[in-house]
């Protein structure tokens, strides 16, 4: 598989921080540009930052790499008003997009939300389904969708309602089986993960979307084993298998006997 490169916006995040660690550790990846509002506490030697504004992005702020993963994402308590909440998030996503297909990019990859739609009776909702709608009408070369549930991790902020769903969840989650396996939250370092595994191995077509179900179990193929017809504990010649005494010893007749040449050579010369 070739080198590639990332471009990550919505670094300092929850799902976004995870997956910045994430590539950056991979071997898969010679590369990771992160495009955020502030500067991250994680360095590493394949990461790149640029510290933007997101009302201010240009084009030449965009730079060509193999896929870019989309993690913004705020809430409307944090927004302050409805407009600044859809500022976040679907203004800025669809600005990014559009300026990643005018870079080359051909693989968008954006988190929305699982329940997203533009007709549903809730405005959250409503929101993701209305940032989905206005993607894929931009006609990228290849879109995938992810729609986590509830996130579950380590956030730099608290917030009360994910928390008390959370609560919720850590009650319910056993009863969450068959056709309610979709409820089930999932951790934001296997979104992360299931992020890196639709990058490399997803589904080809131009738009895919990845339910909160099929995110949670989503993992890296194990690798192919070199010589599948050995198992771990065989070699291909074991050399202490030969030992001197198994040696065969010749055939004595078989031994050069010099007393015969002597004898043939005699019989040359007489004739």
């Amino acid at each position: 598989m070739k080198m590639r490169s990332a471009l990550i916006v919505g670094g300092t995040g929850l799902v976004g921080s995870n997956l910045v660690k994430l590539l950056c550790d991979s071997e898969e990846y010679i590369s990771v540009t992160v495009i955020a509002r502030r500067s991250l506490a994680f360095a590493h030697p394949k990461l790149i930052v640029k510290v933007r504004s997101f009302d201010e992005l240009e084009e030449n702020d965009i730079e060509f790499a193999d896929e870019l993963f989309c993690c913004l994402g705020t809430t409307q308590k944090k927004a302050g008003t409805r407009e600044a909440f859809e500022k976040v998030d679907v203004e800025y996503p669809l600005h990014i997009a559009s300026l990643a297909k005018k870079s080359g990019i051909m693989h968008a990859i954006i988190i929305t939300a699982m329940g997203s739609n533009e007709k549903s009776p809730f405005y959250y909702n409503r929101v993701k389904g209305k940032l989905e709608k206005e993607l894929i009408a931009l006609e990228l070369s290849q879109l995938s969708i992810v729609r986590p549930s509830l996130l579950l991790g380590d956030r730099q902020e608290f917030r009360l309602g994910e928390k008390m769903g959370e609560w919720a969840l850590a009650i319910f989650n056993p009863l969450l089986v068959g056709p309610l396996n979709k409820y089930r939250p999932i951790e934001a370092d296997q979104l992360a993960l299931a992020m890196k595994v639709i990058a490399l191995f997803g589904k080809k077509s131009p738009v895919a979307i990845y339910e909160s179900a099929e995110l949670n179990w989503l993992k890296m193929p194990e690798p192919k084993k070199e010589n599948p017809l050995l198992s771990e504990d065989e070699e291909l010649f074991n050399w202490d298998k030969l030992k001197p005494e198994e040696l065969i010893p010749l055939d004595e007749e078989v031994v050069f006997n010099k007393e015969k040449l002597k004898s043939f050579s005699v019989n040359q010369e007489s004739k």
